[in-house]
């Protein structure tokens, strides 16, 4: 770190948007400076909520800018979806005190994207430096341990080669392969996968319900409203807490514009079901979802089949329907491996989930190989037309 500065900023406004967003590009929404504000303006993210905004700005010994990173002091591991509570526990139960802890991610996101932001005229050996600086940070501040998580696989790679430990999660994503149509989806599909998409399709939209596909000021604030209700009727449900507050939803169609996708259904006027997706360069990221009634078959095609429905008619490369949920398998949505990577900076702390994850990176790629047998995609040679 020899000639290099890092600096911690309490405020994504502390760095003016031209300066994250030159480091940040604009291909993926969730770590631009006008989503990370949303979170904070709103409150979702505050001392409140135990994410403490520490994000973090690197500068080269030539003075240039050089690096962002979206950064947090965390006191707990709500909210992340890499689940390092049982680190936490054994580490506490020994003597020793996991939190405070530095989270380098994008809050309440399970996403994948970029977390070391550089700057495309930096010099080469930047996030080497950055990584560096975010274990010297732990060192010299007293955290236990830092956590980059949904990062792309190359940086998980640069992470491991610098002593920090990789991590390996699933989701399910679907992938465009040059679809001009569903229905050029659906035909590459088994034939009894077809038809039990095609039934679900029918019965949800045979419900006497409208859809509605709203992008950015498309969002008024009574849809807004509508939709967090649905969001606290799912946290309810799921014995959560509902980080997100009501003033974030708003703020996003306000600042992030048409990359805000809101599929919605009525019935009459009355909304009943809305999912929450992102526009990414080339991605379509669906975020949450909620519904209020028995309405067979609509989640389904509110998250899934209407997402696909967007992907291709945009040109989009995939949708990522996050984590959880084998059944969307049978829906177009295979398994795919997530990365993350870990600093621990305790030695024994260290040695021991070293340990841990190298048996559950055994059992993480056993399981996405077997979920990916379960695919509903037909082989060529099989002459299923149906």
């Amino acid at each position: 770190m020899a000639d290099w500065s890092l600096t911690l900023h309490d405020s994504i406004h502390a760095i003016p948007a031209k300066d994250w967003a030159a480091c940040a590009g604009d291909d993926n929404p969730f770590v631009s400076h006008a989503f990370l504000a949303a979170l904070e303006d709103s409150h979702s993210v505050s001392r409140k909520t135990g994410w403490l905004p520490r994000h973090v700005r690197l500068q080269a010994p030539d003075g240039r800018l050089a690096a962002v990173c979206p950064a947090y002091i965390k006191g707990h591991s709500w909210g992340e979806y890499v689940f390092d509570h049982g680190w936490a526990r054994a580490f506490e139960a020994a003597g020793g005190r996991y939190y405070p802890k530095l989270q380098i991610a994008v809050p309440f996101t399970p996403a994948t994207g970029p977390r070391l932001l550089v700057h495309p005229d930096a010099p080469p050996e930047t996030r080497a430096v950055l990584a560096d600086g975010l274990r010297q940070l732990c060192a010299d501040t007293g955290l236990s341990s830092a956590h980059v998580t949904f990062c792309p696989e190359t940086e998980s790679t640069l992470l491991a080669e610098q002593g920090w430990l990789p991590r390996l999660g699933l989701q399910y994503h679907w992938e465009n392969r040059g679809y001009a149509t569903f229905d050029d989806f659906l035909g590459t599909l088994s034939s009894r996968k077809r038809k039990t998409v095609r039934r679900e399709r029918r019965d949800a939209n045979a419900q006497g319900l409208t859809f509605h596909t709203l992008c950015g000021a498309e969002i008024t604030r009574a849809d807004w409203d509508a939709f967090y209700g649905f969001y606290q009727d799912t946290i309810d449900r799921k014995w959560g807490s509902a980080y997100l507050s009501a003033e974030f939803f708003p703020l996003l169609s306000e600042r992030l514009g048409d990359r805000v996708v809101l599929m919605l259904a009525r019935d009459g006027a009355t909304p009943v079901a809305a999912a929450l997706n992102f526009v990414g360069g080339n991605t379509l990221f669906g975020r949450n979802w909620g519904c209020r009634g028995d309405w067979p078959f609509l989640h389904f095609e509110l998250c899934y089949y209407r997402a696909i429905d967007f992907a291709i008619a945009r040109g989009l490369e995939r949708v990522e329907a996050g984590a959880q949920g084998e059944h969307k398998i049978q829906r177009g949505y295979l398994p795919v491996l997530t990365h993350s990577a870990h600093w621990l900076e305790n030695p024994g702390l260290r040695s021991a989930v070293a340990t841990f994850l190298t048996a559950e990176r055994s059992a993480v790629m056993a399981e996405a190989q077997a979920l990916g047998e379960l695919s509903p995609y037909r082989q060529e040679q099989d002459g299923d037309t149906g």
